[in-house]
């Protein structure tokens, strides 16, 4: 089954990158993931000031601003899409991944099938 691993940065270190790990953590975590087989997709995503937010009103009108400026402190910072037997190997490696400690987080979510 596959699961999306959304990857949230609670702090962020001068150049935006997790301020609890290093680019060393996330290789060798990449590495673990692809040489078990379970990788599908992954990407680390641009700074935040990159952002922009789309919002359609009842009306249909498109309103564009910059960036999310949501009332929060976590950052989506990037995800791993894998393909693992179940939750709980899922949540395993969530656990495992750089991104999970200090400040940050890992939520889990399953892929839906739709064709199933």
């Amino acid at each position: 089954m596959k699961y999306m691993l959304l990857i949230n940065s609670g702090a962020t270190d001068a150049e935006g990158g997790a301020a609890e790990c290093t680019v060393e953590d996330w290789t060798a975590y990449d590495k673990a993931v692809q040489d078990a087989g379970i990788y599908v997709s992954g990407e680390s995503l641009a700074d935040l000031v990159t952002a922009t937010t789309v919002r359609v009103g009842a009306d249909g009108e498109r309103t564009v601003t910059d960036g999310p400026f949501a009332e929060t402190r976590e950052v989506l910072g990037g995800f791993y899409v894998i393909d693992v037997p179940d939750l709980d190997a899922a949540l395993d490696w969530a656990a495992r991944c750089p991104g999970a400690g200090g400040n940050g987080s890992v939520v889990v979510r399953p892929v839906a099938d739709f064709g199933a």
